[in-house]
Parts: structure tokens; sequence; C-alpha cells
């Protein structure tokens, strides 16, 4: 069976070449099959070989030396901003911040608001959002008074568009949610909420984990004010992340940390930051993992986000085909993968996640289990987790076989006993 990259003029056998990881032979001597890079991806050659060469030709600290090694990693780390900002279209490289991950991004900018907010101020997330999306608001809550509002969603994954609309009201100064789902797959419709919350008054600030490295995103476009990426889903090292935050918004916000590198000037009376981007990244930066990042962005863009798009629709429409012939496999989330990203949240029977997953690992699949940190909408859903299969790039029609495969020992495993 041909792949879909195959149908699109892309050579998946090539593209999986870069993944040595792929050939790893599982337990029962057939190759594994990596299903989990919704929770992280994997590596491509390119990237390791770029943070290969930072250690063993160039490795300096950046910003603070006028050597031939310093100017070269301050070179290769501010290319890699560069690259970031024409991959999601941001005005300029300032609006980009280091940081290790989405989390920290989305910290940032929470502890940037709460010099901002009052009591009683509305802040407005859904009940589809990741902890790292959850947490810095509820502690904004219970430690300002924030009114923090959530977002329902329907039954089938999508979110209540009359909540949204009924809850972001005049009051409202920021809108924190995510473009796709971790868990439902849900790829929300990001441009409308960033124009309803402008509308109201209120910032929008977007989860980008999960759709930067899937689909083609532009912060112009979308018009979005924040957007909080993590490197390790988007074939990037571990580590390593970024804010992009518009300029006029980076000027007034103050620093997460402080040190090193982010300052322009010290005195015992006094202390004067430096420029953005830079009053953002105390001490010595994730030099290589930017690199990495940077050679990341290289990767995706000479696949197409285009291509990897149409790739992921073609693959989780199978999946969903081959899911919905089981009919003892609850799938939750959208049912058309058009409205999706190729992550498919499900659970077998009175199978748990984690017994399913363990099932899987005997036959090489790679999934994950649990509650996937989205434990309020496990809550909504009445269950304690799930199991997880995820797909990306390197992923073939082949390895949806393979996993209808492990799901059906799963359930001759648990199939209730005949009468």
């Amino acid at each position: 069976m041909a792949t879909t990259l195959e149908s699109k003029g892309l050579d998946i056998a090539k593209i999986r070449e870069d993944f040595p990881v792929l050939k790893r032979m599982a337990m029962n001597g057939r190759p594994v099959v990596y299903l989990d890079s919704t929770a992280t991806s994997q590596k491509p050659l390119p990237v390791v070989r770029a943070v290969d060469d930072y250690y063993t030709k160039y490795t300096a600290n950046v910003h603070r030396g006028i050597h031939m090694l310093s100017e070269e990693a301050t070179m290769k780390y501010e290319e890699s901003r560069e690259k970031i900002a024409r991959f999601i279209n941001a005005k300029s490289p300032k609006e980009i911040v280091f940081v290790r991950g989405a989390t920290e991004a989305l910290n940032l900018v929470s502890y940037s608001m709460a010099h901002q907010l009052q009591r009683g101020d509305r802040v407005v997330t859904s009940l589809m959002e990741h902890h790292s999306n959850l947490v810095p608001w509820m502690m904004l809550r219970d430690q300002k008074g924030v009114d923090l509002q959530f977002v329902d969603v329907t039954d089938d994954g999508y979110l209540k568009l009359d909540d949204l609309d009924a809850k972001i009201t005049k009051g409202t100064k920021l809108v924190s949610m995510t473009h796709m789902s971790n868990v439902l797959g849900t790829v929300n419709p990001v441009k409308d909420i960033a124009r309803l919350a402008h509308d109201r008054g209120a910032l929008f600030c977007m989860d980008g984990a999960q759709s930067v490295p899937h689909l083609k995103v532009d912060v112009q476009e979308i018009d979005c004010d924040f957007l909080a990426v993590s490197g390790h889903k988007m074939l990037a090292p571990t580590g390593i992340g970024f804010l992009y935050a518009k300029e006029e918004l980076l000027e007034k916000m103050e620093p997460f940390n402080y040190g090193g590198d982010m300052i322009k000037e010290v005195h015992v009376d006094r202390v004067r930051w430096n420029d953005v981007p830079y009053k953002f990244e105390a001490g010595t930066p994730n030099i290589s993992g930017s690199i990495g990042l940077g050679a990341a962005v290289d990767y995706l863009n000479g696949l197409g986000m285009e291509n990897i798009r149409q790739h992921e629709i073609d693959i989780t429409r199978l999946a969903l085909k081959r899911f919905e012939e089981r009919p003892d496999v609850v799938l939750y989330g959208p049912k058309k993968a058009e409205h999706k990203g190729g992550v498919m949240a499900f659970n077998i029977g009175d199978a748990h996640g984690h017994d399913v997953a363990s099932i899987l690992d005997a036959e090489g699949v790679c999934i994950r289990s649990g509650h996937h940190c989205a434990m309020p909408l496990m809550d909504k859903y009445g269950v304690n987790g799930t199991a997880r299969a995820s797909f990306y790039v390197y992923n073939t029609d082949e390895e949806v076989d393979r996993l209808m495969e492990a799901v059906d020992k799963v359930r001759e495993v648990f199939a209730p006993p005949a009468k």
C-alpha cells in the first residue's frame, strides 16, 4: 500500500531514513511503531547534526564574547530566532522569546498579566486545555481574585460557541485557549476567537504546542497577541520553545527571570532592562536547543506544512474509519478528520488505558495513556483517562494497520465471557 505522503509527491521512505529510531525492533521482533508524537516527536538527523555541530565545532556563550566561536554561536542562535519569526509570520524576530517550552511561555504571560490584572477582572479559558494553560490562570484566580471562566465542550469535542460568546464579556482582559487539543485533536476557530476577544477589549493568548508542528500557523492572519510553542513536539530537542508576543506588548511586560544578559545597566541604585526580546532571556540560554529548533524549522519547511497537514488528515481519516469498525471502542473528539489533528483518544470497553498501552507495547506499538494533563476534560467525559495514539509526518498507513492489530489483541483479552 502506498503511503499518503508518497501520493503527495514526498518520499516517505526517505523521510523515515532521517529517523533511525524507527528502525528499532520491538520485543515481538517487529519494527517499533511510534504513535506518541503528541507527547514528543522523534528528532530527524539534520536536527541531531545541528546540535552536534554546536558542541563539536563552535561551543561558546552567546552575546558575550568577541572571539570567533562566540560570534559564530551568536550568529546561529539569532538565525534560529529569525527562522522562527518567518515560520509563523511574525512581524519581527524581536517578537520571539526563547523559553524552555510552551509551559514556560504560558507562565511568562501569566506572570506578566499578574502585574496588570485586578480583582474581578475576567480571564477565559476552556475545559479542553492542557494543565499548562489552566493552572497559571487558576493561580491568578486564587491569589489575585481573578474571575476565571471555563468555556464548555460538546460531547463530540468542539467548543460550545454560544458559551464562548456568553463568557467573553466586556470585562474580559484575557482569553487563553488551545489551537489544537492534545486529547481530542480539535482544531479550534482561533481567528474567530481572536476577533471576539479583541472586539470585547481582551487579549488573545494561543497555546500552539500541538498546532504549530502540524499545520501552517500565521500569527498576523490569526491576530493572536501571544503564542506558546514547544520545540520538542516539532522535531526539535527537549527543553526549548518560544513565546511569540506582539512587540508593543513585550515592551510593557515585566521580565520573568532576573540576572545576566537581560539587563543593559546595573548600579547599586538602579537597574535598566535590555531591549526585547533579550530582557526575557536571563542567563545562559539553551543555545544548542535553539539551534536545533532552527534546524527543525528548516526541516518542516522543506517538507511543506501543507503536505504535512494533508498527510495527517489522510492518515487520521483512515484511523477513524478503522476504529469505527470496532463498536466496543469509544473515540473522543471530532469524527471528521478535517476538524482535528492526528490525535486519537480512545477507550476499549472496561479496559484501563494503562492496560491498553501495556498490551500495545508488547505488540511494538507505542502510545500514551492517562489523563494527558487534561483532568478537567476527563471529568467532563466521566472517565479517569484514555489511551491515545497520535500521528506525525513519519507515520504510515501500515502503522495504522499495526495499531489496529494491537487494539484487537486488547479486545480479545478483555472480551466479555461467552454466555
